[in-house]
């Protein structure tokens, strides 16, 4: 099977290439400025013969208006060209919760790529994951005010990179489900608990403090928003078993 993948060098792609050239199929690193899903160029060289898309693009700015302006260009130009080429299954990596939580200008961006996805005609497979382990320290770090840690009080279920990676594969190689999968880490864990177990990681001694105005970086967040639900894969690496081995 031929499969391009664009984020191909990102932290998901650069482990999903392994694991499908592992698995004996040809795969095409999608990458600037051979290939760039802003302006096009290359896109058409990059899907010649592919059977499969799989989109792990990312926004080089987070800002409300730039990440939804990247997300629209990339995914219009991607879908078009993947219409154009004959691609059989389109994959994109997406965030659990994002459809709930409108206050976020990166969730919104994230929607509004998966409805193009939708609407593209093409057969696709959306997978949507929990936060990932890797950005456990950048979440405690984006909470941390002098000598506290300022958290909200919600539930946070991170999952290792390794078995997203592993997730997207999966689905890659399997016929396109025309809707959307959710993963999530197999524990659900307060923010307090997760910046706690970070900073004992690391040696520091800030006070956590659970305070009704701290948000998910600048999102209002509790129980329910970042966390899967029913019917959701549950991937087997705990977080503190990542950590110990992540030190």
């Amino acid at each position: 099977m031929r499969i391009a993948v664009f984020g191909a060098t990102g932290l998901i792609g650069a482990k999903v290439v392994p694991l499908l050239a592992e698995a004996g199929h040809d795969v095409v690193r999608a990458a600037r400025p051979q290939a760039d899903v802003l302006t096009g160029a290359g896109l058409a060289e990059a899907l010649a013969g592919a059977d499969v898309l799989i989109d792990l693009t990312n926004s080089p700015s987070f800002a409300d208006d730039a990440v939804l302006a990247f997300f629209r260009t990339s995914t219009t130009n991607l879908t078009r060209a993947a219409a154009g080429a004959g691609v059989g299954h389109y994959v994109a990596l997406s965030i659990v919760g994002a459809d709930d939580l409108p206050a976020s200008g990166y969730m919104r961006a994230k929607v509004a790529q998966e409805k193009l996805i939708r609407e593209s005609g093409l057969p696709y497979t959306v997978v949507r994951a929990t936060q990932f382990d890797e950005f456990a320290g950048a979440i405690t770090d984006s909470l941390t005010v002098g000598d506290e840690v300022r958290v909200p009080d919600g539930l946070i279920q991170p999952i290792a990179a390794d078995e997203v990676a592993m997730a997207v594969a999966r689905v890659a190689t399997a016929s396109a489900r025309n809707g959307h999968i959710d993963i999530g880490g197999p524990d659900r864990i307060s923010f307090a608990d997760l910046a706690a177990a970070v900073m004992g990681a690391r040696g520091e001694h800030r006070r956590v403090v659970i305070t009704p105005d701290a948000t998910y970086f600048g999102t209002p967040v509790d129980d329910h928003s970042l966390v899967t639900g029913a019917g959701a894969a549950i991937a087997l690496t705990h977080f503190a078993d990542w950590l110990a081995a992540h030190r």
